[in-house]
């Protein structure tokens, strides 16, 4: 209970990626973590393990029942929103990705010239938060709202700990966590409903996210509602900005312990990049920068639990598992297994040099889950990321200030349980 992210993995890779059940008093879950077994709960056999069960009542609070959930929203959600997220769509986008980046850590210059610190998380959402927006939304959402949803979700997505951790816990009864994560729901809706009314009222073809689900319909012809448009948007929203935001939370922790890849990194956004803006142009260049990220969400999954519910029983990995059970996928055990990754706890990036990828099981590594429910964010991630690192690191020369070590907070997605402070030192130029 003190680190339960650490502790599912242990209890994963002592196991060597075996069915383990969890004995959590009256809740008994089966943990899932041998790539094989991934694969038949997610692919193989996907229909019979779906997103319902106690764990996924505290989630369906902030989420609703949207394209992370299942059944025909889910479906008629994933057929609508799917073409937007491809990875030509995302790269049309990246030129104004580019922009709000480059604006958004321009912004940082006091910090850099007073040498006060940054606290690295609360500012990587800040900024993830204006290009997600500005993907999502277009011009529908103004600055200041932008700058309301970022810490909102942020509180929303932390609060609820407790409840993940005893997911038996009665909701008429409140607990640590209820009353911040009320609050932020409701600054949220704030935020999504008038938006979402005003685009039903104008009906507009807009290629914003928004007017999309505006303008599609259901199977029976009909308008969706403004909740289901509402959980939908909250999703995406969470899906496109925990991931990039969480990974470059970790980023400056790992770089600090491990100068030699920091100072790689740099070597190569100097010689991409320079002191330039960062645009879309440099991705192709900036290869190591991506082994980078590969590797830090190998080690920090955002998704670090993914629950399911059993609807048959049936027997797989020599444990059956009978109807109602619930089972546990964690990508942070699974990435940790010494059967699949040498020196699994060693952060290294050249594990995902071109020459490495073909000797690994395909489903050692999942960071965006994967067969129906496979992260529609994914493309975006690797176009936002990286340019995110090039323009931080093409400007200023990050230092922690208290260099760790760093636990994970057990929230949905793996994110330090601290601060991680850092100041932004001048680059020493040529």
């Amino acid at each position: 209970m003190r680190d339960p992210v650490n502790g599912l993995a242990e209890i994963g890779m002592a196991s060597g990626g075996e069915i383990v059940r969890l004995d959590l008093g009256a809740f008994r879950p089966y943990l899932i973590s041998h790539p094989d077994h991934v694969q038949h709960v997610m692919k193989g056999n996907w229909s019979n393990y779906l997103r319902e069960g106690m764990f996924w009542k505290p989630l369906e609070r902030l989420l609703g029942h949207s394209i992370l959930s299942e059944g025909p929203g889910w479906e008629s959600s994933r057929k609508i929103l799917q073409p937007l997220f491809t990875a030509r769509y995302v790269t049309a986008l990246s030129e104004g990705l580019a922009d709000t980046i480059n604006e958004g850590f321009e912004a940082l210059r006091p910090y850099e010239q007073s040498g006060k610190p940054i606290d690295a998380g609360a500012e990587m959402a800040r900024v993830v938060n204006k290009a997600v927006v500005k993907v999502l939304f277009g011009s529908r959402i103004s600055d200041l709202d932008a700058d309301r949803v970022a810490p909102a979700y942020t509180t929303a997505a932390t609060s609820f700990g407790f409840r993940m951790l005893f997911p038996s816990a009665p909701y008429s009864i409140k607990v640590p966590g209820d009353r911040r994560f009320l609050a932020s729901i409701k600054t949220i809706d704030d935020v999504m409903l008038p938006v979402i009314e005003q685009a039903r009222r104008e009906q507009s073809e807009g290629k914003d996210i928004v007017s999309a689900l505006c303008q599609a319909r259901d199977e029976q012809g009909e308008e969706i509602s403004v909740q289901q448009i509402r959980d939908d948007l909250v999703s995406i929203y969470g899906a496109a900005s925990e991931t990039t935001g969480t990974a470059l939370t970790w980023l400056w922790p790992v770089l600090g312990e491990h100068p030699e890849v920091a100072a790689k990194l740099r070597e190569e956004i100097d010689r991409v990049v320079g002191r330039d803006p960062v645009h879309p142009s440099h991705l192709p260049d900036l290869k190591y920068t991506k082994m980078v990220l590969q590797e830090l969400l190998r080690l920090y999954p955002s998704g670090w639990i993914l629950p399911r519910m059993a609807m048959a029983t049936e027997e797989f990995g020599g444990v059956r598992i009978k109807a109602g059970s619930q089972v546990l996928i964690s990508p942070y055990a699974t990435h940790r297994l010494e059967e699949f990754w040498d020196r699994p706890l060693v952060f290294d990036p050249e594990r995902f040099a071109p020459e490495n990828q073909e000797r690994r099981h395909r489903w050692a590594y999942f960071p965006f889950g994967g067969g129906p429910h496979l992260c529609l964010g994914q493309h975006l991630f690797y176009i936002e990321a990286p340019l995110m690192v090039a323009a931080i690191l093409s400007r200023y020369q990050p230092v922690l200030v208290d260099p760790g070590p760093f636990k994970p907070l057990p929230a949905p997605s793996v994110r330090p349980a601290r601060k991680v402070e850092m100041a932004l030192l001048p680059i020493e130029r040529a």
